[in-house]
């Protein structure tokens, strides 16, 4: 059997809006995170303020991404 591979994605930063996640998504790209927006497929943008869009990188490159997240945007505990 074929071993597949199972990445974790963990989220640094949640919006209201898709335009800033689609920016951080790509400062993070361009600086060698992958990083990807979720939850911003709804066709009624409202519904962003109770299920906020989210940017989400690979577990492993977490802690990296989240010190190039500015402060205000990135996730609380």
């Amino acid at each position: 059997m074929e071993k597949t591979d199972t990445q974790t994605f963990k989220t640094v930063a949640k919006f209201n809006e898709r335009m800033p996640a689609e920016i951080l998504a790509g400062m993070l790209n361009d600086n060698g995170i992958p990083a990807g927006v979720f939850g911003a497929d709804s066709s009624y943008p409202c519904i962003n303020y109770v299920f906020p869009v989210e940017v989400k990188v690979n577990a492993d490159d977490f802690e990296r991404a989240l010190a190039l997240v500015p402060e205000e945007d990135r996730v609380k505990d």
